[in-house]
């Protein structure tokens, strides 16, 4: 083929000087003798490869033919844009014109049509993210946002709560196509369900001590909420990190903190006093019962001696009825007639018949005083008739 004048392919370059010495580099091929080896001609390089174009565009190279080159080329560039790189943790969700086409989950290199045609959206699955309520964002601290923060609780008080929400994504798919902003979405279901919680309950126990329930409560309505919305989302835990009194309210609480800590120590004070007097009582009684247990063995023991010795007096009474009948009179007088006031009459002696007696019993001494002085207070009392004085005492 002819060269092509108008070819700059086909053009030869002028003839240059040889830098490595007179012959041209082609002399020395077979003969280097103490040159070392020799560079590459570039311009028989581009000789050659503007040869081979003309060869594929016999009709020369111009303007069409460079369109044609720049568009294969990028074409090129568009079909290897295709390539995206999944790491571990993550999985790719591919649309094509924005339908749904597949979702790789295995981690390495995919490809898909390039865009317009095919778009893919890499999400980090295994990322724990938060969200924080009433809480400046992105600090972790207790600086609270008054719009968020502010809750009124069951029994009509005003509450300051600040919320860390712990979530990732458990269906990338779900995630994607069934909710829209949903960092937003989640966010605003995280804040109602706290409101319904901490409206459900009381304010002192949230502020105490309730925090975990609180806590589990709002992650259980959130978690059913959003899969009721097919989210894709998982909610790992939420965390109570504050909760104060609003300062509006912060004297009446006050009062009411030292009145439930009086009503505690009160209570523990009783508790005291019931550990103490409780035990007491309970010797007190074991005691008692003991001492009645006693007693009922000693009534026993003693009816069942009388009815024994009862027994014997009947036995004995069958045997000889009047020795025992004139026995049982003779002890039964004595013991009513010991007690008594005895007034003896004799009916053969003069006038009343009242015979006067010395009760012997009565004029015992007493202790350090002497007879003499027992027996003139008996006459002074009248305690032995006179008509008895003289024989008694000696007195005349």
């Amino acid at each position: 083929m002819a060269p092509d004048s108008n070819n700059p392919w086909d053009r030869k370059p002028p003839e240059k000087p040889n830098p490595w010495g007179s012959g041209g580099p082609g002399n020395n091929r077979g003969n280097n003798r103490g040159g070392g080896n020799n560079p590459p001609d570039f311009e028989e390089m581009l000789k050659k490869l503007g040869d081979k174009f003309s060869q594929a565009f016999p009709g020369g190279f111009g303007p069409v033919q460079v369109g044609i080159a720049l568009f294969a080329v990028i074409f090129v560039f568009w079909l290897l844009s295709g390539f995206y790189l999944v790491n571990p943790g993550e999985n790719a969700v591919v649309t094509r014109f924005g339908k749904f086409t597949e979702t790789q989950t295995a981690a390495g290199l995919g490809y898909r049509i390039p865009w317009p045609v095919d778009s893919v959206q890499v999400l980090n699955v295994s990322k724990d993210r938060t969200i924080q309520i009433g809480m400046d964002d992105g600090t972790g601290r207790r600086g609270s946002v008054s719009d968020e923060s502010q809750m009124l609780t069951g029994d009509a008080n005003i509450i300051e709560v600040g919320v860390v929400i712990l979530w990732n994504i458990d269906d990338a798919k779900k995630y994607v196509f069934n909710i829209r902003d949903q960092e937003g979405t989640i966010k605003k279901v995280a804040e109602s369900a706290l409101r319904e919680v901490v409206g459900q309950n009381d304010l002192w126990p949230i502020v105490t001590g309730n925090r975990g329930d609180v806590g589990a409560n709002v992650k259980k309505i959130m978690q059913e909420t959003l899969n009721s919305y097919n989210s894709g989302v998982s909610i790992k835990s939420v965390v109570i990190q504050q909760a104060t009194v609003h300062p509006d309210v912060s004297d009446a609480f006050q009062d009411v903190t030292a009145a439930t800590q009086d009503a505690v120590r009160v209570q523990n004070d009783a508790k005291i006093y019931r550990n103490k007097i409780v035990p007491e009582a309970r010797g007190e009684a074991a005691a008692i019962l003991q001492a009645a247990d006693g007693y009922k063995q000693s009534i026993l023991t003693k009816a069942q001696g009388d009815a024994a010795r009862f027994n014997a007096v009947y036995a004995a009474y069958l045997e000889g009825k009047d020795v025992t009948r004139e026995r049982l009179y003779i002890e039964t007088m004595e013991q009513v007639m010991g007690k008594a006031q005895k007034i003896i009459v004799d009916r053969s002696a003069s006038g009343s018949g009242v015979i006067p007696y010395m009760p012997l019993n009565e004029l015992k001494p007493a202790a350090g005083g002497s007879s003499n002085d027992s027996e003139a207070d008996a006459v002074k009392a009248g305690a032995v008739p006179a008509t008895l004085q003289s024989n008694a005492f000696g007195v005349k």
